[in-house]
């Protein structure tokens, strides 16, 4: 079962001044074209060899662009032993559009 965190609450949080680590695993052309400010790429197909940039002792939020491969780059980092906080921001970058920041464009 993968943790879930809607945009609203993401931006409430962040707002809040909690400790969220973002991380993006998008492609390098979707991140140039629309990004949450403060996010760190990882494309999906890096992750696991890439997991050492990730701090297992914050809270992390993943997202892509509807939320399907953030939710496969959560499993990649369980089942590669990543022991840290996962949530899958539902709805990824599109729901954040809609619900937070209209001024992150869609595709």
């Amino acid at each position: 079962m993968i943790e879930e965190i809607s945009a609203t609450e993401l931006k409430r949080r962040i707002d809040a001044g909690d400790d969220i680590q973002l991380i993006d695993v998008r492609q390098p052309d979707e991140y140039a074209f629309a990004k949450i400010n403060g996010a760190k790429l990882i494309p999906l197909g890096e992750v696991v060899r890439r997991m050492n940039e990730i701090d297992p002792g914050r809270e992390t939020v993943v997202h892509c662009k509807m939320g399907g491969r953030s939710a496969k780059a959560i499993e990649m980092l369980r089942q590669a032993g990543f022991a840290g906080e996962l949530k899958n921001l539902r709805g990824g970058i599109t729901a954040w559009s809609n619900e937070v920041d209209p001024k992150v464009p869609k595709y």
